[in-house]
C-alpha cells in the first residue's frame, strides 16, 4: 500500500470535497468524520436496498415488497424504511423474509476518491440487530472496476441479536486488497444478508483517524486457515453433515468396509446425492464410494473438516478433489491464494491418506460466457493448480472443455443455473473422467 504525504492527502481531500460537493474546508488535521449517513444520506449519495436480482432506490420513506423476478420462495421479500433512534427518522430499518440475498447500501452517484481515509481511518456505524435469530451480516466497500471487498460479520453480528444499539468501527483497511482503487469508491458502505432478519443502521460516517473495535480476517491468508462455514444459510444443516458423515466412516468401519473412492469438494461434489444421484450409483456405488461435498464450501471450510475425522480411519485408492469456485465467487479472491488454499487441502490429504492417490480437477467453468470475470478468475487457479501433479500421488486433470459448447460457452442443458451440474452434468462429468479413474483405481 503506497503511503500518502502531508500534501498528498491535502490534495485528494479537496478532490473528495469537490466530490461531495459541500463537505467545506478539510485538512489532515481535521478530526471532524465525514457523514455518509444521519437521518438522509450525504448529498453525493443515495440509499439502494437489493434483492436476489433485483435493486431499488430508496427515494422516499420506504422500499417496500422487493423481490426477485422469478423468486424460489414466493414469501421471499425485502423492505427498507426510515425509523429513529434518537431522533424522528434519524435511522434505516430493514427487514427480509425467506430471501436468498437482501442489502441495504450508500451508492455514490459519481466514484469517489477515499484516498485520504487509508492510513488510520476508519468506517463507524451505530447498528441494532433487531433479529439474527436466523440471519447474519457481511459488511463491504465498493469500488471501480470490479474491486472491494467483503468482511464477514456472521457470528458476531448473531452475538447482537436483541441487544440494542452498538457502535462498530472498522478500519478501512478490511475493505481494502494490494491493487484496489480508493479514488474511484462507488458504494461506500454496504451491508448484506440473507435468511430472515432485520437489522436498523444510524450514524455512518467515515473518521480520518478512528480507533476499531471490530476486527477482520487477513484476506491474504483466509483460504489457508481452517474454519467451519458460518454463512447464514448453511448454519443449520453444515455441522449436522459434518457429523453425519463421520457417522458414515464410523458405519463402513464397523461393517469391515472400506471406501476406494472419496470425492471432496463444495456444492457441486454435494450435487451427486441430488442431480447426479442416479449417475453415481450407476459408477461410484460399487467402491463403497464416500461423498464429501458441502455446498458453499471453500478451500477453509474442506480444511477444517479434514482436520476434524472426515477421512480419518480409512484408505481409499483415490481422492477426487474439486474446490476454489466459492473463493472465486463469493470473495472474488486472488487465484493464487485460492491456488494456496488447494495446495494446503492436498498437503493435507497426503497427510492423513498416505497411500491414496488425488485426482485434482480443474475447477469447472461458470456462467455462459468464457470472458466473464469469474470464469476468468477460475482458469487462472486452473493454471496454477495444474503445476501440482507430480505423476506419482497427485494427478490433474480438466474436462471442463467436456462440459461447455465448442465456442466456449456454457449451456443451461447442462448446468440449468450456469453453475451447478444438472444429471446430464453428472453423466458427462463420470464419463470425461472415467478413463483417468479408472487407471488409477486399478493401480
Amino acid at each position: 500500500m503506497k503511503t500518502w504525504t502531508r500534501g498528498a492527502h491535502g490534495v485528494l481531500a479537496s478532490v473528495l470535497c469537490s466530490a461531495l460537493a459541500g463537505c467545506g474546508s478539510m485538512s489532515v488535521s481535521d478530526p471532524a468524520p465525514l457523514m455518509l449517513y444521519d437521518g438522509r444520506p450525504h448529498a453525493a449519495l443515495h440509499v439502494q436496498v437489493t434483492g436476489w436480482q433485483d435493486a431499488q432506490d430508496m427515494s422516499g420513506a420506504s422500499v417496500t415488497g422487493l423481490k426477485p423476478a422469478n423468486p424460489t420462495d414466493a414469501a421471499s421479500k425485502v423492505s427498507a424504511r426510515r425509523s429513529a433512534k434518537d431522533a424522528s427518522d434519524d435511522a434505516l430499518t430493514m427487514t427480509w423474509n425467506n430471501a436468498w440475498s437482501a442489502g441495504l447500501r450508500l451508492v455514490a452517484d459519481k466514484p469517489l476518491d477515499l484516498r485520504p481515509y487509508l492510513g488510520d481511518g476508519t468506517l463507524e456505524f451505530d447498528i441494532d440487530a433487531v433479529d439474527m435469530a436466523k440471519s447474519g451480516l457481511s459488511f463491504a466497500m465498493g469500488c471501480e472496476p470490479d474491486c472491494g471487498r467483503s468482511v464477514g460479520y456472521e457470528l458476531p453480528s448473531r452475538a447482537m441479536h436483541g441487544k440494542g444499539w452498538q457502535h462498530l468501527s472498522f478500519s478501512l483497511q478490511c475493505f481494502v486488497r494490494d491493487g484496489n482503487d480508493f479514488s474511484r469508491i462507488t458504494q461506500p458502505f454496504v451491508v448484506d444478508s440473507s435468511g430472515t432478519g432485520e437489522l436498523a443502521v444510524a450514524n455512518v460516517k467515515l473518521v480520518r483517524h478512528g480507533k476499531p473495535n471490530a476486527s477482520c480476517p487477513d484476506y491474504r491468508t483466509e483460504s489457508v486457515t481452517p474454519a467451519p462455514q458460518s454463512a447464514t444459510w448453511a448454519v443449520d444443516w453444515w455441522m449436522p453433515r459434518h457429523e453425519k458423515k463421520l457417522e458414515e466412516l464410523r458405519k463402513l468401519k464397523a461393517a469391515g468396509l472400506n471406501p476406494d473412492l472419496v470425492f471432496i469438494g463444495d456444492s457441486i461434489t454435494h450435487g451427486w446425492e441430488d442431480g447426479g444421484a442416479a449417475v453415481w450409483k450407476q459408477h461410484y456405488a460399487k467402491y463403497h464410494a464416500l461423498d464429501l461435498g458441502f455446498s458453499g464450501d471453500r478451500t477453509e471450510h474442506v480444511l477444517w473438516r479434514l482436520q476434524h475425522g472426515e477421512v480419518d480411519a480409512i484408505q481409499p485408492k483415490v481422492a477426487v478433489l474439486m474446490i476454489g469456485t466459492n473463493n472465486t465467487g463469493h470473495r472474488q479472491e486472488d487465484p493464487a491464494t485460492i491456488a494456496a488454499g488447494i495446495q494446503r487441502i492436498i498437503e493435507e490429504l497426503q497427510r492423513r491418506l498416505p497411500q491414496t492417490k488425488v485426482l485434482l480437477l480443474a475447477i469447472f467453468p461458470r456462467d455462459e460466457q468464457p470472458t466473464s470475470r469469474l470464469r476468468q478468475l477460475n482458469e487462472r487457479v486452473n493454471g496454477i493448480i495444474s503445476g501440482f501433479a507430480d505423476g506419482r500421488r497427485v494427478f490433474f486433470l480438466n474436462i471442463n472443455a467436456a462440459l461447455t459448447n465448442a465456442d466456449g460457452t456454457l449451456s443451461k442443458d447442462v448446468m440449468p443455473d450456469l453453475l451447478h451440474p444438472n444429471e446430464k452434468g453428472y453423466g458427462l462429468w463420470a464419463q470425461s473422467m472415467e478413463p483417468s479413474l479408472k487407471k488409477l483405481l486399478s493401480e
